[in-house]
Parts: C-alpha cells; sequence; structure tokens
C-alpha cells in the first residue's frame, strides 16, 4: 500500500496546509492512540515532546484532545530534543512517544515523528494502520473511559543525566572550550547543561527560542556563524544542533565543518582502538565514499542504505551493528539510544578526542573526503522523473565520463519538495560539471511537465 501522508520521517509540511492543520492533527492524536496503546496493558500512556516552533502550542493542544478520546492518559513534557522523546518513552513505559517537530526545516513548517514503547520509529505496517484509521469517523469515548493529561516537570533533567550517563564514570571535559549552537531549537536548554556539567568551558549561542527563529540563519544547517564564533572564541571546537536535537555538525579549531560522514568515521575508529573494536556501519547512498575507503582500511565492514535513519537502523539491525548514520550529521549509536541523539553522538565524538590526546581537526584528517556536490532542484508538485529519457541519458553521459572512478545520484528529498542531484567522484572539477549538467536538464524537465 502506498502511505498517503507518513514520508521517510514521520508527516511533515507547511503549517495551515493539509495535513498540517490543527483538525488533521486531533484526528491524529485519536486514530494513532487507538493503534498505538491497543495492546497496552493498565493505563494507556502517551507521551508528547516538541520543539520550539510556535505552531507547536497548537498542534500540541489538537493531539492531546485527540489521544483523550481515544482514552489516552498524556504526559506533556513541553520543548525536548526527539532522541530525549525516545529515551523518555521507554523510562516512563509509556505505549508510544510523540514528537512535534519539523526538525532542520524552517519556522513555516511543523510535523510529527512517533516512537513505539521500545524507542524505535514505527514500522510501515503501523504506519499504514494509523492512515487506514484516519480515513473512519472519530469516536469520541464517555466520560468515564477519557483519557487524562498532566505535565512532567523534571523531563529536562532526566535526559540531561541520560546523556551525561552516555559516558564512562569519571569522564569529563576539563580543559577544552566549546561553542554550542542550539538552533534555538529543542536543545536550547538541555544542551548548554551537558557541557557545562562536564566541565567544558561553553559559550552558547542559538539558545533564546523565541517560536519564530528555530534554524534561522543557526544550527546545524546555517554553520557559517558557529565557524566565526569558534575563531573568535580560540575554541577547541564547534558543536551544531539542528531544530530538533537528532542532528550534529561540529566545527574544528580552524573554522572547517566536520560533517556526518567524518564524525561516523571519528567514532568508529575510537571504537576500533579504545573500545574493543567497531564491527559494522551502516551509511546511505549519500554517504561519502571516502567513508566507506577509510572504514576498509580499518577492516570495518559497511554497507549503504535508502537515505532516512529509518533505513539506517534497518540495517543495523540486521546486521547486528551499532553504529550508523548520515552525512548531515543523524549519527547513530544504537548501544546508546534508540534514535540518532545529536547530544549524545557530539559526547562520543568528544571522548575520541579525549582519549586520543589529538584535535578534531587531526581526528577528521584520518578520512580523506572525495569531491561531492549536491544541488537541489525544487518543485512546485510530486512527479516522477526516474523514467526519463532525457534525465537519465544525461545521467549515463556522467557516468561515462566517471569511467567507473565515482558516483551519480538523483533522489528525490523525503522532507522537503526538492529532487536532490549527487554527483561525487576524485575529479573536483568533473564533478561540479556533471553535476551542473544534471541538475540543469532536471530544472529543464521540471518545467516542462509543469506547463
Amino acid at each position: 500500500m502506498t502511505r498517503k501522508y507518513f514520508g521517510t520521517d514521520g508527516i511533515r509540511g507547511r503549517v495551515g496546509e493539509a495535513p498540517i492543520t490543527a483538525d488533521f492533527f486531533l484526528k491524529l492524536g485519536w486514530a494513532a492512540g487507538t493503534v498505538l496503546t491497543r495492546n497496552a496493558v493498565g493505563k494507556k500512556r502517551v507521551l508528547i515532546g516538541k520543539d520550539t516552533r510556535v505552531s507547536g502550542y497548537m498542534f500540541e493542544s489538537a493531539l492531546e484532545a485527540g489521544l483523550i478520546a481515544a482514552g489516552v492518559d498524556v504526559d506533556m513534557l513541553g520543548p525536548m530534543p526527539t532522541p530525549a522523546i525516545a529515551y523518555l518513552t521507554r523510562t516512563f513505559r509509556a505505549a508510544a512517544g510523540i514528537v512535534i517537530s519539523a526538525s532542520h526545516n524552517a519556522v513555516e513548517d511543523n510535523g510529527i515523528k512517533f516512537f513505539g514503547a521500545d524507542g524505535y520509529k514505527l514500522s510501515d505496517e503501523i504506519e499504514l494502520e494509523i492512515e487506514a484509521l484516519l480515513d473512519q469517523p472519530l469516536v469520541t469515548n464517555g466520560s468515564n473511559d477519557l483519557g487524562k493529561a498532566r505535565r512532567i516537570s523534571d523531563a529536562a533533567g532526566r535526559y540531561v543525566e541520560f546523556c551525561k550517563g552516555s559516558l564512562p564514570s569519571g569522564f569529563n571535559l576539563r580543559g577544552m572550550k566549546v561553542v554550542l549552537d542550539c538552533a534555538h531549537g529543542a536543545t536550547y536548554d538541555a544542551g548548554p547543561k551537558v557541557f557545562k556539567e562536564l566541565g567544558a568551558t561553553t559559550i552558547t549561542m542559538g539558545n533564546q527560542p523565541n517560536g519564530f527563529n528555530i534554524n534561522d540563519q543557526c544550527g546545524s544547517t546555517h554553520t557559517a556563524g558557529l565557524a566565526e564564533a569558534v575563531l573568535e572564541q580560540q575554541a577547541d571546537l564547534g558543536i551544531a544542533f539542528d531544530g530538533d536535537g537528532d542532528r550534529v555538525l561540529f566545527i574544528d579549531d580552524l573554522g572547517d565543518l566536520v560533517d556526518g560522514d567524518e564524525l561516523l568515521f571519528i567514532i568508529a575508529q575510537h571504537r576500533h582502538q579504545f573500545q574493543g573494536g567497531c564491527n559494522g556501519v551502516a551509511g546511505t547512498q549519500m554517504s561519502n565514499l571516502g567513508l566507506e575507503l577509510a572504514l576498509a582500511d580499518m577492516s570495518i565492514p559497511f554497507v549503504r542504505t535508502k537515505v532516512g535513519d529509518r533505513y539506517v537502523v534497518e540495517a543495523m539491525k540486521e546486521h547486528n551493528w551499532v553504529l550508523g548514520g548520515e552525512g548531515s550529521g543523524h549519527v547513530l549509536c544504537s548501544d546508546l539510544n534508540t534514535t540518532g541523539d545529536g547530544i549524545v553522538s557530539a559526547l562520543q565524538v568528544l571522548r575520541a578526542v579525549v582519549d586520543s590526546g589529538k584535535s578534531l581537526r587531526e581526528l577528521k584528517n584520518g578520512m580523506s573526503k572525495l569531491p561531492m556536490l549536491m544541488i537541489n532542484v525544487r518543485l512546485t508538485q510530486k512527479i516522477d522523473l526516474s523514467g526519463d529519457e532525457a534525465i537519465n541519458r544525461a545521467v549515463a553521459e556522467a557516468e561515462e565520463k566517471l569511467a567507473g572512478r565515482g558516483r551519480v545520484l538523483l533522489r528525490p528529498s523525503g522532507t522537503e519538495p526538492l529532487i536532490r542531484v549527487m554527483v561525487e567522484g576524485e575529479d573536483s572539477a568533473l564533478v561540479e560539471s556533471s553535476a551542473a549538467a544534471i541538475a540543469e536538464i532536471v530544472k529543464q524537465r521540471v518545467e516542462e511537465l509543469k506547463s
């Protein structure tokens, strides 16, 4: 069955445009509550957290009403990182956790993510069951069978302790100077507390959310300001989270970006050298070939999946591996949390820095990235270009020029109305010209099909 609402990471879109509307979230709360608590023993309980978008207040109330109508008790956590919801869902023994967030997207967007009782994102089958129920009339329970709602006041403190507990006993960051960019998002409170309590000298930016400034020229999607701050403060490094805290990128002491592929390499290398080994790493179609080659030098297996952390998690489970992620900064350490956790992943990188006695820049340089260029072509409507002859011909021509020493990948974004054109190879000039040529053909075909 084709999913009508769910994408690669929950449901996401422009606020006020279907399905990101108050009435839809009301019914979604009822449908999800009905499906996700049907096997609950005793009290039916679901957690709700959110990022700092102004629209989160509206959707929080709508979800709360829908869940209560279905007879589900609701624990309201307020602004909390997405991985905190995954963790707290397990520790509260809840039937499910819900996050109201559009992650790294601008404030005009919002969305929703679900976690099951095990802290993992829902399977396709469960999402389809929820969608099927959305086509049915909403039925409100009678007074004796309604749920109740309450606010949880100590959720942030619990998550801070969890993050610190992901490190060995006695580990500290004394003597390290870091700049944090919290994207005016969900890590604005917990993030600085974790690093300060571990002893780091911490300079924080992007920690004044006002409902409208989330991801606005800050955070992991806009790292220029963080790079400037690292240089100005003469810090050891900078750490950038996205709006909901499940992604992280770094800036080294020279102001250069350290992306998710490089962070994966650093963590894998540390486990290989200091923690008894790393049995494998799961990446995606977009992972840099340099990561694969660097892991091969350590005899660490590597597999690629479709883009999306849910597919990375599936591969990790299939191979019984605990490490995976994406170049965007979605780094998964499944022995520590069930989903991408920006703070926990950042701490794993800092553990590698401390244990190795090397700088972040030195660790990053252990992996040689191949030139890669990605060009986004914006869509005005959903178009399937997979069988387009002109585009396929342009791709074939580029692959012929790369002569087996690179890759070409075209894929629709799972979270935005974009076609992503990616070219990777040893020759940077060839990579740039090939990506530009393919992107131009895609733009032309999009315009032609639109008219």
